[in-house]
């Protein structure tokens, strides 16, 4: 096992390091695809079949459990492709739990479900609940619920862990649950998983051996299943990464074989896709290009993005190669648009150098220097510490051959001066020697001063710092004291005396007035209820009572929601916040979400807001980007002039780092927050 996962990681790390890039990019996004989907139960092929069961479940008169069942399992089908109906169908099934302990452990597994591609610290919390659940219960059904809450589990981490973290969960808690019963489709779905990770670290060999586990399972045991169905795109994908174009096409087809009859089904994207990638093995580029869009046709059906941003970047690269340049350039700038694949800094990069060689080609050089330098900038703030360390190993030869070079120098003038000094008089010689240590004394004066007036002027600039921060801190502390101060005057006394006055309103109107001859009283009555909440509302945003009363992440997701409307959909993405952070710090990360959400939303004109918070240990991490219209910093300077300063007051305040970067595309902004508090 050991060996496994060091060679394991050896793989990932050329990968990662761009010895195979386009190689690199594709299966990356393959595997990122794979676990999208197959870390859920799988749906069965026929879907409407399998819905229309489901429906008639929930509205027959049958047992809770029945319908908790039916509800979970629609929640889990709707995840991706409806999230407000998937959350519908989540909480309708909670209803039905009345007690049950069995259906409480699935609540929580199907909650992780739902968490997973929005939170995976939520997510992993929830399979954590369900695996400690399902372990009371000793049947089939607890255990192989438990296999799959552990290997979803492991999909949760593996962005922390890595994939050895992945491999070594699935080999280790999943597999030996659901070997217990050998001829599950859950276990041929487990090696299935596992070898679509060999295939990605370019172990072939043994990815085959898992599929064909996996097949020993499911052709035998589950000939129609979905199962089967991605274990045959599986070994396709696998031996297309090998060139084995023959092999390829004969489990192509099985999978064809087996989606055929199931037109409307959504993973025909995922054939589609498979089909693509054997083309491209064949180098048949012309005609992968309807298959391309018949897969894209899919993917949009079932608004499968990712997929069908994948589709759009093998189109660019079929085009690219039949040297359709404008075409493929119209195809990859729609993908940096779009953002699914963008948000992945690699892949960002890697498309940011494809329209720069692309743009060479096409003998735009003006448009290929501006590509270059994003994909330069992106590439360096990736590798800043593997370039510093080129550039100190280059900076120390330099040094070392200007050494050798000024010793030969000097070596030859020491020689010079020997010869010409045995030609003068003693005379001479003690006068040279006196003026030398004369300018020597004088050189070490010099240096002596500057040395001082340095000194003296960092400790001006450190003195000056700490009275700017001091006069931040007080500004910050009592503009805060100030708010809270206003909003408890405003919630508990004018907000409390226009409550009393509208319930004794209502308690005379309810027995002296008529509502339909009065209704004009009631009105007004209405427009006073409105305005207590409105004062409220107020009163909350001066002083947000859920971040005092359940700490920061929560007040955070509530200003995205509060944010959020029908043509605003806002990304919170929330990473090991602790706690336990001083309210303080709280506060000011809050203002500074507060202040870059508002500036996004009422000057930048966009649609989607991704929102990330990090915590590591005592440096706090705060990425915010939008597709908006983007701006220029002279203009950012005039119009938002006192948002900025007030930002950029809270981030030196935490000693803190801030980087803009705007363009037509959006907008994105890096923080870098020192909470140690001292």
């Amino acid at each position: 096992m050991l060996k496994f996962l060091i060679k394991f990681s050896v793989y990932k790390k050329d990968i990662l390091q761009n010895r195979y890039p386009m190689k690199r990019l594709l299966i990356l996004l393959s595997l990122l695809l794979s676990f999208g989907v197959q870390s859920q139960q799988l749906i069965p092929l026929n879907e409407k079949p399998y819905l229309d069961s489901l429906q008639s479940v929930i509205k027959s008169n049958g047992a809770n459990t029945a319908k908790a069942n039916a509800s979970f399992l629609l929640s889990n089908y709707y995840r991706n492709i409806d999230s407000l109906l998937s959350k519908k169908y989540l909480e309708n099934g909670k209803t039905f739990i009345k007690g049950d302990d069995f259906l409480s452990a699935k609540y929580n597994f199907y909650e992780a479900q739902y968490n997973l591609d929005r939170n995976k610290g939520k997510a992993a919390i929830s399979y954590q609940k369900a695996i400690k659940q399902f372990s009371k219960f000793k049947n089939e059904e607890s255990d192989l619920f438990q296999a799959a809450a552990w290997y979803s589990y492991g999909v949760t981490q593996k962005d922390k862990e890595g994939y050895p973290f992945l491999v070594k969960t699935i080999l280790e808690k999943s597999i030996p649950l659901a070997k217990k019963y050998e001829n599950s489709r859950n276990l041929g779905f487990l090696y299935t998983q596992l070898a679509v990770i060999l295939t990605y670290n370019a172990e072939f060999k043994k990815s085959e051996d898992y599929n064909t586990k996996a097949l020993q399972i499911l052709e035998k045991h589950y000939p129609n299943s979905p199962e089967l169905f991605f274990t045959y795109l599986n070994l396709a994908n696998n031996f297309c990464y090998q060139a084995k174009g023959d092999e390829a096409k004969k489990f192509l087809d099985k999978a064809e074989t087996l989606i055929e009859p199931h037109p409307d089904s959504s993973v025909n994207a995922f054939y589609y896709y498979g089909k693509t990638l054997y083309y491209i093995t064949r180098q048949k580029n012309p005609e992968a290009l309807p298959v391309i869009e018949k897969g894209i046709y899919y993917a949009k059906k079932f608004n499968q993005n990712l997929l069908a941003q994948m589709f759009y970047f093998n189109k660019y690269d079929i085009l690219r190669k039949l040297k359709r340049y404008n075409d493929a350039k119209n195809v990859l700038e729609d993908v940096l648009t779009e953002k699914s694949l963008a948000l992945d800094l690699n892949n960002r990069k890697t498309i940011y150098k494809q329209l720069s060689s692309l743009h060479e080609e096409m003998g735009n050089t003006k448009q290929a220097l501006i590509w270059e330098q994003k994909y330069s900038k992106l590439n360096d703030s990736l590798n800043t510490e593997n370039v510093k360390l080129e550039i100190n190993k280059i900076e120390s030869k330099f040094n070392a051959a200007e050494k050798e070079r000024k010793i030969a120098t000097l070596n030859s003038e020491k020689k010079q001066k020997e010869l010409e000094v045995n030609k003068k008089n003693s005379y001479l010689w003690g006068l040279s020697l006196f003026l030398l240590l004369v300018l020597s004394l004088l050189i070490f004066l010099y240096i002596i001063f500057r040395k001082n007036k340095k000194i003296s002027e960092q400790k001006i600039n450190d003195i000056k710092q700490k009275e700017e921060l001091s006069l931040t801190k007080a500004i910050l502390d009592g503009e805060e004291r100030e708010r809270e101060r206003i909003a408890r005057d405003l919630h508990d006394g004018l907000g409390g005396m226009l409550a009393g006055v509208k319930i004794n309103f209502s308690t005379w109107s309810a027995s002296h007035l008529d509502p339909e001859k009065d209704a004009e009283f009631y009105r007004i009555l209405g427009q006073l209820d409105n305005s207590v909440s409105e004062l409220r509302h107020v009163a909350r945003n001066l002083m947000p009572e859920s971040l005092l009363n359940f700490g920061l992440e929560t007040a955070l997701n509530d200003l995205c929601e509060f944010y959020s409307r029908k043509d605003m959909d806002i990304d919170f993405q929330a990473i090991s916040i602790e706690k336990n952070l001083p309210i303080n710090i709280q506060l000011n990360i809050y203002r500074i979400v507060q202040e870059l959400l508002a500036n996004a939303i009422k000057h930048a004109e966009a649609s989607s807001i991704l929102l990330q918070c990090s915590q590591s240990e005592k440096d706090f991490f705060i990425t915010i980007e939008d597709n908006g219209k983007g701006f220029e910093s002279n203009r950012e300077q005039k119009t938002k002039s006192m948002g900025l300063h007030n930002l950029k007051n809270r981030v030196d305040y935490l000693k803190g780092n801030m980087e803009i970067s705007s363009d037509s595309q959006g907008t994105t902004i890096n923080i870098e927050l020192n909470i140690d508090g001292d």
